[in-house]
């Protein structure tokens, strides 16, 4: 296969597929996503049979066991994706929203339209289920899309497009607005992301290697986050059993996810009352500890934590520990250690609760809940193609708003500039 040709003809056809599904009405697109779920749900025997080849294979080259976690298609991840797939056609149609439309003092009359963005590259590892996500996704904002997974989990992937193009079949859209690249062949993704002609923004999803490649690589613009170093504080006024119950479930409920805890934070004066308690429920789950001086002194065995742990995404069953001072030292320790994505405070304090949520500069901001909840399925996106770090265009879960963009619209009845 020559790379360059394959990947140039899976642009040709992603553009003109962008141009015609931009086109397509709410109910046309909402037919499509309701088909691709049947389809994946009468096929979940086939997508389980093609899913183990890639976990055997996986096993077999020595994936991690949270590489593998990522990887496993269960019924019940299946009908996770069979529910995103109804949720995302239950959402409100974003394309060709018109807001703040205004007459200015010439007469005319002046808004913004929302309109798709064209053709999104999204490059991931190991989820099969970013495949139906990112299709659901792109689909229902009128993008085409090139999806391009991991070799890991090929099998899973070419079996998952092969329910995409019977629902798209089925509703009479064209095949080609959700093409998934065929090649494990590593080129494919050097192509993907230069190809400016043809895609309009590039989507990574994986670790922090991947994403580094494609920021320093693409020649289009990319919508990424590159660490999730997640804090919970838990302040001197926190009700203690939501603290507890909270710092063992964004720790603890899956290792290896962007929005798992990394470091725990919680103020001096009920260290001495929590942490213990914490320890044991930590240390029940075989989660390795590693603590500042005060930590160490607190709970023995704790291994003392280094700079580089408060700067490590663990994706594993390690937790850094800090005692801070106040308020102040844990906002500023999220603020110089985070990475602008998913931090927690639990206190009962509101007027603690409202200077975090003004200072604590990062995408998803948390009061007396876990971490664990930001995510696109959770906060009612349906599903989520990625979660943003950045400050431009999309920030936070990256749903249907997010791969839309505003245009100007101008209304007039002849007018003409004086």
């Amino acid at each position: 296969m020559d790379i360059k040709v394959y990947m140039n003809d899976l642009g040709v056809k992603a553009r003109k597929a962008g141009r015609e599904i931009s086109r397509a009405e709410s109910g046309e697109k909402n037919r499509a996503l309701l088909l691709i779920a049947d389809a994946i749900e009468q096929n979940a025997d086939s997508l389980i049979a093609e899913n183990q080849k890639d976990l055997i294979s996986g096993k077999a080259n020595g994936l991690d066991s949270a590489l593998l976690d990522r990887l496993t298609l269960s019924p019940k991840a299946i009908q996770t994706m069979v529910e995103g797939l109804k949720q995302v056609a239950a959402l409100p149609d974003p394309v060709g929203e018109i807001s703040d439309l205004c007459f200015r003092p010439s007469g005319i009359q002046v808004g913004q339209m929302r309109v798709p963005l064209g053709v999104i590259g999204i490059i991931y590892e190991s989820r099969p289920n970013v495949t139906v996500d990112a299709a659901a996704l792109c689909l229902k904002s009128g993008n085409a899309c090139i999806l391009r997974g991991g070799s890991e989990s090929i099998h899973s992937n070419q079996a998952i497009a092969v329910c995409i193009a019977e629902g798209l079949t089925r509703a009479g859209l064209s095949v080609e607005a959700v093409q998934i690249v065929a090649t494990a062949d590593r080129a494919a993704v050097g192509e993907l992301i230069t190809m400016n002609q043809y895609v309009d923004v590039i989507v990574p999803r994986g670790g922090k290697g991947l994403i580094e490649r494609i920021s320093k690589d693409a020649t289009i613009p990319v919508i990424k986050h590159l660490d999730g170093i997640c804090h919970v504080y838990i302040d001197d006024s926190a009700d203690i059993e939501k603290a507890i119950a909270i710092a063992v479930n964004a720790k603890t409920h899956r290792y290896g996810v962007c929005n798992a805890m990394e470091t725990l934070l919680i103020a001096e004066s009920i260290a001495p009352k929590v942490l213990p308690r914490l320890a044991d429920e930590y240390r029940q789950k075989n989660v390795v500890l590693r603590g500042c001086a005060k930590t160490c002194l607190l709970l023995p065995g704790c291994n003392r934590a280094t700079e580089e742990d408060w700067l490590t995404e663990y994706l594993a069953p390690i937790l850094s520990i800090k005692i801070v001072s106040s308020l102040n030292e844990a906002i500023e320790h999220i603020n110089h250690y985070g990475s602008l994505h998913t931090d927690a405070i639990v206190t009962e304090d509101y007027s603690k609760v409202r200077r975090f949520l003004r200072e604590v500069d990062s995408s998803s901001v948390m009061v007396n809940a876990s971490t664990r909840f930001a995510d696109g399925f959770e906060y009612g996106l349906g599903a989520e193609i990625g979660i943003s770090t950045d400050k431009l265009h999309a920030r936070g879960p990256v749903g249907l708003k997010g791969l839309t963009s505003l245009k100007y619209i101008v209304l007039g009845d002849g007018h003409i500039r004086q």
